[in-house]
């Protein structure tokens, strides 16, 4: 794993109050953040109530005519 380069902002104290990250890390990470919770909603929808065929068709079905 490579090391996150980061910039520390401090106050007048000293005292470290926010972390400054170069864009490529930060879309890495916002990356890595959404691929997770994707994973996370797919294994809730696993188990979730499935359709058979007949009624996957007519859901979708009615889904098209609403629009």
């Amino acid at each position: 794993m490579e090391t996150v380069k980061k910039k520390y902002i401090v106050d007048e104290n000293n005292n470290r109050v926010a972390v400054q990250l170069d864009i490529d890390t930060f879309n890495r990470i916002e990356e890595i953040l959404e691929n997770y919770g994707l994973v996370e909603l797919m294994k809730e929808e696993e188990l979730s109530e499935k359709l058979e065929l007949k009624e996957a068709q007519e859901y979708y079905n009615k889904l098209s005519k609403e629009k």
